[in-house]
């Protein structure tokens, strides 16, 4: 008789860190791998069957089994591994951890790893396993902003809502524009992509003029309606409203979610939308851009088509973004809506108060 793997039981709090563990992007990939062994074990699953499954051998799956049940959540972190002591101390260590968080160089932003070195003593080498060991990267800047909209709240859950219950017998669409895109040629010929070589390109352009796209991306099947105008008013905001209306079925109700840009609350676009009551309108919250799913696909045109094209004329760009639009939908692919409001909030949350935390200990 083949023995019985030894049962895995675990607590509330081991299941939900193993689980966000496994699923966290910045997680090391071992050790996202050995909590989905030990999640897999907590289903009363064998040795053989969780080694099927995660596609690795019964011994590796048997190995973090027995060393789970003998040390619990410590039991998954890499043992002392073999060789010379440890010549750097733990209070340097700390003394450069805390030094990293807490100042600043003397005539410099931020630390590197040379003048970190230099102040308190260590090697480079040193400086960047330890910074690499604690996930420090002083020379790196993010940018972020907090939306102050008093109906952050409501916005949030009436737009999560659509996206994750759309309403019934309607088309939900993700309405913005893309300004001033400009036609750019380089001054001279690309040199091509060979082999040990990447594509090169100069690094002055000629202008050719701009040109604005305003698209509606459909969330449920990933559909764009898309169209060029020269500027971005309220009077082409409103011819693209009839190109929508004219594209969309008598029948259904339509759901637009859109940005607070003055262009789309005129009085113009007040009495359009007046005489049209199956059209209806949701806004984002200020500085909340990333809620409208559209932005994405902007993303992904810029990325594309746009940012590496060469065009000699506006006509040349506008032809580029319909040929995008058109291979987009011959084969559209909807974007995954995947957090609630409850997570969103949540996430805002903890950013919002670790940054008034952050201030006031400046202000101090």
């Amino acid at each position: 008789m083949p023995r019985r793997a030894p049962v895995v039981e675990l607590t509330e709090e081991e299941h939900e860190y193993l689980k966000r563990l496994s699923k966290r992007r910045r997680s090391a990939r071992s050790m996202a791998f050995r909590a989905q062994v030990i999640l897999a074990c907590a289903e009363g699953k064998s040795d053989k069957e969780v080694g099927e499954q995660l596609r690795c051998c019964n011994q590796t799956v048997g190995s973090w089994r027995k060393r789970f049940l003998a040390k619990r959540i410590d039991g998954l972190l890499d043992e002392p591994r073999p060789g010379a002591p440890r010549k750097i101390s733990d209070q340097e260590i700390e003394k450069v951890v805390i030094a990293a968080l807490e100042s600043t160089p003397a005539g410099a932003t931020h630390w590197s790893t040379r003048l970190m070195a230099k102040h308190v003593g260590l090697n480079q080498t040193a400086i960047s396993r330890i910074w690499r060991a604690f996930g420090l990267q002083p020379h790196r800047q993010e940018t972020f902003v907090l939306s102050k909209d008093p109906l952050l709240i409501e916005k949030v859950r009436d737009i999560v809502g659509i996206y994750m219950v759309p309403p019934v017998n309607a088309l939900v669409l993700c309405v913005d524009e893309k300004s001033q895109i400009q036609a750019l040629s380089r001054s001279q010929p690309l040199l091509p992509m060979r082999p040990g070589q990447s594509e090169r390109k100069t690094p002055d352009y000629l202008r050719h003029g701009t040109t604005t796209l305003f698209a509606a991306l459909d969330i449920a099947t990933g559909q764009v309606i898309g169209k060029c105008l020269p500027r971005h008013r309220s009077i082409e905001f409103r011819r693209f409203l009839d190109h929508i209306e004219s594209q969309v079925p008598p029948e259904m109700d339509v759901h637009l979610i859109l940005d607070n840009y003055a262009t789309h609350k005129t009085a113009m676009i007040s009495n359009w939308l007046v005489k049209r009551p199956r059209f209806h309108l949701h806004f984002t919250p200020t500085h909340a851009s990333w809620l409208n799913q559209v932005e994405r696909w902007f993303a992904l045109l810029t990325e594309r088509q746009i940012k590496r094209g060469s065009h000699n004329s506006v006509r040349a760009l506008i032809d580029s973004i319909k040929e995008f639009i058109k291979l987009n939908n011959q084969n559209p692919r909807p974007f995954k809506w995947v957090k609630s409001a409850d997570e969103i909030l949540q996430s805002i949350a903890r950013f919002a108060h670790s940054t008034l935390h952050g201030h006031s200990l400046n202000i101090q």
